[in-house]
């Protein structure tokens, strides 16, 4: 059967037992099990906020000039409210960070999320219109280990999902104060070279210069060899942080490359950035992103600045990343164990074991139409359970249920009475 509506481009449903990676659910279960499981054991706790938010707060806080503001938000009016479907998260924590008054709380608040999030993008391998990510906040210190901290975090994931090939960058964007000269001097040195520059760079030298310095366009990079370093501007609270940042990384063994060209896409960001890249998912190789915003706060209506540091990273980038390594991928849920049942009597005979099974902490699972044998048996095995038990005339009248190791193939006949219990003590 065929229906009349698809999925709309650059959107995936998500299914159990799916034949590629990207949309099986198993495998998104299993990366989001060991999310949660590294975050846990960092000491971060998990925030959720809506799918919804005002236009203000995400043109604000990206910057009205970014790409993500000016050319790719889904957005809708309700009378005389704008809304957007989230583009990304960062700036959504902030305000609820501050809407709850979270800085009342000891400490500094150690979050992390796993979201939908929403683009009008030309859909490609690695960038679709609903897109996941996860990623995780420290907010309310400025100290370097903060971001030393975030970055272990980052990378404690894909080492905990065994993924090879990463790479991480790093590079300094300095503060709200110096970088401003650095603006200037880059778009003086660009301008003389603006008739060489794509229609893209042009764009941005005059909206977002800082943006070029991440072009891929191999005649923008030649002339961007002899560009203005942003090094060259850094106030001395900003060489200061990175230097720490470099020495706290390798005390913990996380090698990293600089890149003085690394800039982020998003406004918010000064200090601390930070990619991490992965080769084997075609033109779009940034897994993971992140830097320091102490400067998002005031953008949405704080009275001063909060310090803050995060990461983002894509789920969808990291699956790509996963399959493309040849990674072992979890491809069905196992079964414990799979009822087969012939005839009214024993259909509802098993229907009762299952449901005691299942209350009994048992993955147990039963065809609920009518099939033969045969056919049931071959459920049983798409569902790689581990034990079969069949009721079928015999067993019915001896009230013993004929209880099948799948692995062994061994066959034993046990009581209705005690199936419940037999079965539990075997998969323990």
């Amino acid at each position: 059967m065929k229906s009349t509506f698809q999925t709309i481009e650059g959107t995936n449903d998500l299914l159990p037992g799916a034949q590629r990676a990207l949309v099986r659910t198993e495998v998104w279960r299993y990366v989001e099990r060991v999310i949660h499981e590294v975050m846990h054991r960092h000491g971060f706790s998990e925030i959720r906020t809506p799918i919804l938010e005002p236009t203000g707060l995400v043109a604000r806080a990206i910057g009205q000039l970014t790409d993500i503001v000016s050319k790719e938000m889904f957005t809708f009016e309700r009378g005389d409210t704008s809304y957007v479907l989230r583009p990304e998260l960062t700036a959504p924590i902030m305000r609820s960070y501050l809407q709850h008054h979270l800085e009342q709380q000891p400490g500094v608040q150690r979050l992390y999320y796993i979201g939908a999030c929403f683009r009008a993008e030309r859909p490609q391998k690695g960038r679709y219109r609903q897109f996941h990510q996860f990623g995780a906040e420290i907010i309310g210190t400025e100290d370097p280990r903060a971001d030393a901290d975030i970055i272990a975090v980052m990378m404690e994931v894909y080492w905990a999902l065994e993924l090879p090939g990463t790479k991480l960058i790093i590079n300094t964007l300095g503060s709200a104060e110096t970088r401003p000269k650095y603006r200037e001097a880059l778009v003086n040195y660009l301008e003389p070279h603006r008739g060489n520059l794509t229609e893209v760079s042009r764009d941005r030298l005059s909206r977002n210069p800082l943006r070029i310095l991440d072009t891929k366009v191999e005649a923008e990079r030649k002339i961007l060899e002899q560009a203005p370093r942003l090094h060259d501007y850094l106030d001395e609270k900003s060489q200061v942080n990175y230097e720490a940042l470099k020495r706290l990384l390798e005390s913990i063994g996380i090698t990293y490359v600089e890149d003085p060209m690394l800039v982020r896409g998003l406004d918010y960001y000064t200090r601390t950035a930070f990619e991490l890249e992965h080769d084997g998912i075609g033109a779009q190789s940034a897994l993971a992103g992140g830097g320091r915003y102490d400067l998002l706060s005031p953008a949405i209506g704080a009275k001063k600045p909060v310090p803050a540091v995060g990461f983002a990273a894509g789920i969808e980038r990291l699956i790509l990343a996963m399959e493309g390594s040849e990674l072992p991928l979890p491809e069905v849920d196992s079964f414990d164990v799979w009822m087969i049942a012939l005839g009214d009597a024993a259909g509802e005979k098993a229907f009762a074991f299952v449901q005691a099974l299942r209350r009994a902490g048992v993955r147990a699972g039963l065809e609920l139409t009518s099939r033969s044998m045969k056919a049931q048996m071959r459920l049983a095995n798409r569902a790689n359970a581990n034990w079969v038990v069949i009721l079928a005339e015999q067993e019915m009248k001896t009230e013993k249920a004929t209880v099948k190791n799948m692995v062994t193939g061994e066959q034993t006949a046990v009581q209705f009475s005690r199936l419940t219990q037999n079965l539990t003590r075997k998969l323990k």
